[in-house]
C-alpha cells in the first residue's frame, strides 16, 4: 500500500509539472535511461549515499550545485566546466568562488555511471539533477521522480552567474523578482529556500545580519558572534538551521522565531507576502515535502537542452 501511494504521488507530480511545461521539456522522462542503461540511476544513488555517509554536508553541496546550475542559463551542467581559453568558468563567479563544492563527487559519479553503462550515456546535467534528489533523500527528505534527458552545454558564463544567482542579502521583493525571471513563483521561492534545511553558510554571508539588523533574536545573534567576529573569519561556518544534517522543517521554525541565518532567509518571514507559507511549512512537514518536490521538478526544467541542442560530455569538466 505504501509503495502504491508513493507511485501515485510520483505520477501526479510528473503529470502536474508536464501540464505546464514548454514543449521541449516534454522530451524529458523519468524513464529516459530505462532501456539504454537501467543501471545508471542505482549507480548514482550508490555514490551519493557513500559520499553523504562520509560527510553529511556533501548532501547540501550536491543540492546547491544543481540549484546554481539551473539558475544560470538553465540546467545544462555549465556550472561544472573548468576555465579554458574559451570557457569563462562559472566556478569563479562571486556566489560560487570558494563556496561551491562537490565537483569531485560528480566526477566519481560520472566514472561509475560510464562504467556500468559501458560508455558515456548519462549527461552531466542529469547527474546533477539525480544527485540532488538522492542527497535530499539520504538526509531524510522527500523523494520525487527526476525527469531525464537533458543534454550538456558547451559553454559557461561567469557574468551571467553573477547576474542571475541570488545573493544572500536580497530582500523579499528582490527574491521574488529573481525567481520570477526563472519562471518560479512565490511558493517555489519559499519551498526551494527550504533546501537551507541542510548544510552551513560562511560568516561573511550573515555577519551584517547578526551585528546590524533588528529582525533577529538577540540571543541567537550573540551565539553566532562567537564564531563570526566583526572582522576576520569570513569562511567560518555556521549551520543554516539547528539540524543541518537532517532535511526537515526546522529551517522554517527558525524563521518564525527570527533565527534565520541569512538575510534572504529571514526575508521570507518578515511581515511580507510569504509569511503565511513559512508558518504553514513550519508545522506541516508533509506539505513542505510535497511542495519542495514539485518545485524541484519545476526548477530542473529551466531552459533545458535536449536532442541535438547539446551533448553528453565525456568529462563533466570540459566540452567534448
Amino acid at each position: 500500500m505504501v509503495s502504491r501511494t508513493i507511485f501515485c504521488l510520483s505520477a501526479f507530480l510528473v503529470l502536474s509539472v508536464l501540464a505546464t511545461s514548454a514543449s521541449s521539456e516534454e522530451e524529458l522522462s523519468p524513464y529516459y535511461y530505462y532501456h539504454e542503461c537501467p543501471q545508471a540511476l542505482p549507480a548514482i544513488k550508490r555514490v551519493v549515499e557513500a559520499a553523504v555517509c562520509k560527510e553529511k554536508r556533501m548532501g547540501a553541496s550536491l543540492l546547491r550545485l544543481h540549484f546554481h546550475d539551473c539558475f544560470v542559463n538553465g540546467c545544462d551542467a555549465s556550472v561544472l566546466l573548468d576555465s579554458s581559453p574559451t570557457i569563462d568558468s562559472e566556478k569563479f563567479a562571486i556566489p560560487n568562488n570558494n563556496s561551491l563544492r562537490g565537483f569531485e563527487v560528480v566526477d566519481q559519479i560520472k566514472l561509475e555511471v560510464d562504467k556500468v553503462c559501458g560508455r558515456p550515456v548519462v549527461s552531466c546535467a542529469d547527474i546533477l539533477a539525480v544527485a540532488a534528489r538522492d542527497s535530499v533523500v539520504a538526509l531524510g527528505g522527500p523523494t520525487w521522480p527526476v525527469l531525464l534527458g537533458r543534454k550538456d552545454s558547451t559553454t559557461a558564463s561567469r557574468d551571467q552567474a553573477n547576474k542571475d544567482l541570488p545573493p544572500p542579502f536580497l530582500d523579499l521583493p528582490a527574491l521574488i523578482s529573481n525567481f520570477k525571471k526563472q519562471g518560479l513563483n512565490e511558493r517555489d521561492l519559499v519551498a526551494l529556500s527550504g533546501g537551507h534545511s541542510i548544510g552551513p553558510s560562511q560568516c561573511f554571508t550573515f555577519r551584517d545580519r547578526i551585528y546590524n539588523k533588528t529582525n533577529i533574536d538577540p540571543e541567537f545573534a550573540d551565539q553566532l558572534k562567537s564564531s563570526c567576529p566583526l572582522k576576520g573569519g569570513d569562511s567560518n561556518l555556521a549551520p543554516l538551521d539547528p539540524t543541518p544534517a537532517k532535511f526537515d522543517v526546522a529551517y522554517f521554525d527558525s524563521l518564525v522565531k527570527k533565527r534565520g541565518l541569512l538575510p534572504s532567509d529571514q526575508a521570507l518571514f518578515n511581515g511580507g507576502s510569504t509569511d503565511g507559507l513559512v508558518k504553514a511549512y513550519s508545522s506541516n512537514a508533509k506539505a513542505f515535502g510535497a511542495d519542495f518536490a514539485r518545485s524541484m521538478i519545476k526548477m530542473g526544467n529551466i531552459k533545458i537542452l535536449t536532442g541535438e541542442q547539446g551533448q553528453v560530455r565525456l568529462n563533466c569538466r570540459k566540452p567534448n
